[in-house]
């Protein structure tokens, strides 16, 4: 092992055992996701770019919840008419006016929940999405670098951050920037970002499959289709859902 990669292997882990702790926010965002839930709710998962991961943890995959979507920009293009074209660049994620065109092409529910990732919290689709959310009476829960957002200027016409709309911000603890190291030349490196959120990911799972489970109901969550079963089983759960949860590309 580098020395370089021991100090990041520092960086990873004091951050996930710092997040492994007590934590009201992550409390908080299970007894929230596991009341939707038990109300029939879906959790409705979102990020663009690299956060776009936080939302595939979350929904979709085994061990995970099977009560979950994931929303993508790219369903506008795929779904909503968009020409492709949009999606060669940065403009669709910074855009402000994405947020409810995107949410009407899914069968979203009054009880669900918003789990939405966003590293930096000012980018307009992401802004768009959560106020479109909250304009339609969710719960929004947010993951992001608050020590990053601060520093940054929103980028959406309400002046506003994505901690500033959520019900509850969970920080992932990624620091300015995201690289938790400078080389030589002052270059940044080691980003911790998507580790950080895949672990609060699987934090908020457990903790709302242990929820259920003390309320006395077993909760419904994805085995790998790769063992024998797998399908069937996953298929007979999602189906309870119907159109309400997609597996799109």
């Amino acid at each position: 092992m580098t020395s370089l990669t021991a100090q990041f292997l520092h960086e990873v882990t004091t951050r996930l055992e710092r997040l492994a702790g007590p934590n009201a926010d992550i409390d908080k965002a299970v007894e929230l996701t596991t009341d939707a839930l038990d109300a029939g709710g879906v959790i409705q998962a979102f990020g663009t770019g690299h956060s776009e991961a936080f939302a595939m943890e979350i929904a979709g995959r085994a061990g995970g919840l099977i009560a979950t979507n994931r929303i993508a920009l790219r369903t506008l293009v795929l779904r909503g008419g968009r020409d492709i074209s949009a999606l060669g660049g940065s403009e669709f994620e910074r855009d402000p006016d994405v947020g409810e065109n995107l949410i009407s092409l899914f069968d979203v529910q009054p009880n669900d929940i918003f789990m939405i990732a966003s590293n930096s919290g000012v980018n307009g689709s992401i802004l768009g999405v959560a106020l479109a959310a909250k304009a339609r009476g969710h719960k929004v829960i947010a993951l992001t670098s608050l020590d990053h957002t601060m520093k940054v200027t929103p980028k959406h016409p309400s002046g506003k951050r994505l901690y500033e709309v959520a019900d509850v911000t969970i920080d992932n603890l990624a620091p300015f920037g995201d690289s938790t190291m400078q080389l030589e030349g002052g270059v940044g490196v080691g980003a911790v970002s998507s580790l950080t959120a895949a672990f609060i990911a699987q934090r908020i799972t457990i903790g709302v499959a242990e929820a259920m489970r003390q309320r006395g109901k077993i909760p419904p969550v994805y085995i790998s289709a790769n063992i024998p079963g797998g399908d069937e089983h996953n298929t007979a759960l999602e189906n309870l859902y119907g159109a309400r949860i997609r597996r799109e590309a």
